[in-house]
Parts: C-alpha cells; sequence; structure tokens
C-alpha cells in the first residue's frame, strides 16, 4: 500500500471507529425498547417504563446524527480521493439509459434528469444531426451512408457517443441515453467503451405502459422541436397554447402521432427492446416504472432509484452491509 493512501486510511479511522460504535449503540437501544415487556427483567421492565414514552424520539435523534457524520465522512473520502488521484470528482452525477416505447414520457423526464444533475442528454437522432451539421469525420460518414439509404453502423453511433463524454462540458455530470442502444450487440459495445472509460452504467430505467393508453397519449402531444421538451393538450398542457414554456417558441405535433403509425412503432419497439431490456436485467441495473401515473409521480419514483442507488454506494451502507 502506499504511504499517501495509508495516510488517507490513517485520517479515516477514527470517523469510521465513531459511525461504527454509534451504529452498535443506535441498534442495541432499538433492540431493548423493541422487546415485548414479559421478555425483560423487573429493572429492563422499570427502565422500558421511563424510556418507551421517547423512544423513537431518541432513535431519530440518532439516525439525523449519523446521517450528518456519514454525509461529513463521504465529504472527507472524496476530497482525500481528489487529493490522491488528482483528479476532480463530479458530485451526483448519473449514467443511465432511458428506455420507454414512443410517448412514454422519455421527453418529459429527460429534461427533469439533465437539471438535477446537470448531465448531458444524448438523444441518436440529434447526435446524427449534430455531427453532420458540424461536419465531423463521423458525420460526414454517417451523411454519405444515409444518403445511399443505408443504416448508420453502430460502430459510427458508439464513436459519437464517446466523442460526446470527451468533448460536451455537460457530460462531466453524466449522461442520460435514450433512443440507444436498440440491439444486444449495441449493448454490449455500448459497455465495452464505457468500461474502457471506467464509467460503467448505473442505470438501465424502462418506462413502462399499455400501449392502449399510449395511443390516446400520442395523438395529443405536442413537442419543442429545439429542445425535445414534449407535452400534451389534455395530460400535461403548456401553460400557453402552443407554446413552449421555457422558451416561448411555438411547438409542434409531429406527422407520424397518428393512431395507425403509432400502431406500426410500437410493433417495431417492443420486437427490438424486448431483447435489450432482458439484457440490463441480467447485468442488474434495470429497473421498470409504471409510466401510466402523471409525470409528477414518475420523476418522484425515477428520484426513489437515484436516492437508493446513492444510499447503496454510500459509506453506511458499507459498513452496515445493507
Amino acid at each position: 500500500m502506499s504511504k499517501s493512501r495509508s495516510k488517507c486510511l490513517l485520517r479515516l479511522i477514527p470517523d469510521i471507529f465513531q459511525v461504527s460504535t454509534s451504529l452498535c449503540a443506535t441498534s442495541l437501544l432499538f433492540s431493548f425498547l423493541s422487546r415485548p415487556p414479559e421478555h425483560l427483567s423487573c429493572l429492563g421492565q422499570a427502565y422500558l417504563r421511563i424510556f418507551k414514552p421517547v423512544k423513537m424520539g431518541v432513535i431519530d435523534n440518532e439516525v439525523h446524527r449519523l446521517h450528518d457524520v456519514v454525509s461529513a465522512l463521504e465529504k472527507r473520502v472524496e476530497k482525500l480521493e481528489e487529493r490522491r488521484t488528482g483528479e476532480t470528482k463530479s458530485a451526483d452525477g448519473v449514467r443511465m439509459i432511458l428506455i420507454g416505447p414512443p410517448g412514454a414520457g422519455k421527453g418529459t423526464q429527460a429534461p427533469k434528469i439533465k437539471e438535477k444533475f446537470s448531465c448531458c442528454h444524448l438523444a441518436t437522432g440529434d447526435m446524427l444531426r449534430s455531427q453532420i451539421a458540424k461536419k465531423t469525420s463521423l458525420g460526414k460518414e454517417a451523411k454519405k451512408i444515409m444518403d445511399a439509404g443505408g443504416l448508420v453502423s453502430d460502430e459510427i453511433v458508439i464513436g459519437m457517443i464517446k466523442e460526446e463524454l470527451e468533448t460536451n462540458k455537460e457530460c462531466k455530470g453524466g449522461f442520460i441515453l435514450d433512443g440507444f442502444p436498440r440491439t444486444i450487440p449495441q449493448a454490449e459495445a455500448l459497455d465495452k467503451m464505457l468500461s474502457e472509460k471506467k464509467s460503467p452504467l448505473q442505470h438501465a430505467v424502462e418506462l413502462q405502459i399499455d400501449d392502449a393508453l399510449l395511443v390516446a397519449r400520442i395523438t395529443g402531444r405536442l413537442v419543442h422541436p429545439a429542445s425535445g421538451r414534449s407535452y400534451h393538450t389534455t395530460f400535461n398542457p403548456p401553460k400557453e397554447s402552443m407554446k413552449d414554456d421555457v422558451t416561448g417558441e411555438p411547438l409542434i405535433q409531429r406527422s407520424d402521432d397518428n393512431a395507425d403509425a403509432l400502431k406500426k412503432r410500437l410493433a417495431t419497439y417492443h420486437l427490438q427492446t424486448s431483447p435489450v431490456v432482458g439484457y440490463y436485467k441480467n447485468t442488474g441495473i434495470w429497473k421498470g416504472l409504471d409510466a401510466s401515473q402523471e409525470p409528477g409521480q414518475v420523476w418522484k419514483s425515477l428520484l426513489n432509484i437515484f436516492d437508493a442507488d446513492k444510499k447503496k454506494s454510500g459509506i453506511l451502507s458499507k459498513l452496515t452491509g445493507n
């Protein structure tokens, strides 16, 4: 073990000891106060009569105190790691893919995730258009293939994602991938590229919704072309009719947002996506959300996923084994 790492560890030992001993004390107190009276000695029953009225208050106070200690300890670990490696770790970053059929709410939730984590939202269609407009080497290659009526290769798309992650300042806070991967080979190629960058995916979140409800949603959908923000004439109307809430620019209704076109798109989506969902279930990062709920509730469910992941990777979880 290097001297710098040893020093980091020695600085942390007193704090770790404080957290672990506090956890033991809290656990013993809770165990004692939770026992049925008939299982306690006379002295224990006397203590129970004294402590029971304030049982929850004592435990709640101790839990809050421990969370404060752990939070301070995690920040200290982060600073020491930054000093050791010379690299600044982005706080509260997120690396995820958002899976869902057209109309499931990806266009509503992705901007919220982007704002919360200060990360980039990478939609494959937008990336292709951007690369072609910038006349990059990847963009020129993609345009040549598209002009000939061909499909852009997985290698080109992965290359575009890699370039965005390396050059787009917004991606320092993490990324949301939307519309990719659509096949298992794409998912494997993406995992390989991210592993090489030591930035593996944390979440594959699928917005699940019944096809019949999607038809009702899609036929009233309105979109802000520049940002991808989406609204609905009934379920999620803009503050001002046919205008984006943020910029005030006009909203449009896509030509393919009709029932017949949607049913074809949904059939293709299910055929393509089912194997990819299975792939991410096997990796252990898949989570399914009920997207038929109102957007605010879907957002709360997303926050629960992010919070659970943060707790799982925290020091408190490592100390308790939960």
